[in-house]
């Protein structure tokens, strides 16, 4: 901004800065405008100020969940249980297809002949 024909340096606000704005406006203690003056910045960075912490605000209570926060030792044991119940459930699959498999080949020759008078093929899987 030029003031005076002089170019002014754009100002950073710290967080502890943007705090205090936000409680000192929304409390009402002072309006948008005379903050602004009072921290040397324009409007619109009060404004924008306003809105970036009511979009956390309610981003926070979103993701909040009532109880107790569970611990980063919890939630990967909890993550190892369900990896664990998959990989149960994969082997117990693998089982049924291997025995399935096993079974076809060893069984009598009467039980390898299809309805028809045709033979199984002996790499074929059958699904439960």
């Amino acid at each position: 901004m030029m003031e005076n024909g002089k170019s002014r340096k754009r100002r950073q606000l710290t967080p502890e800065e943007k705090w205090e704005i936000f409680l000192e406006v929304t409390s009402q203690e002072i309006s948008q405008a005379d903050a602004a003056r009072k921290y040397g910045v324009d409007v619109s960075v009060i404004i924008r100020l306003r809105a970036l912490a009511k979009d956390a605000a309610l981003a926070a209570f979103a993701s909040a969940k009532p109880g107790r926060v569970a611990s980063v030792e919890a939630v990967e044991v909890e993550l190892l249980r369900a990896e664990n119940d998959r990989l149960g459930e994969a082997l117990k699959e693998m089982a049924i297809e291997l025995t399935l498999h096993r079974g076809l080949s060893d069984a009598p020759s009467y039980l390898q002949w299809g309805p028809w008078g045709q033979d199984f093929p002996a790499n074929s899987v059958v699904r439960v």
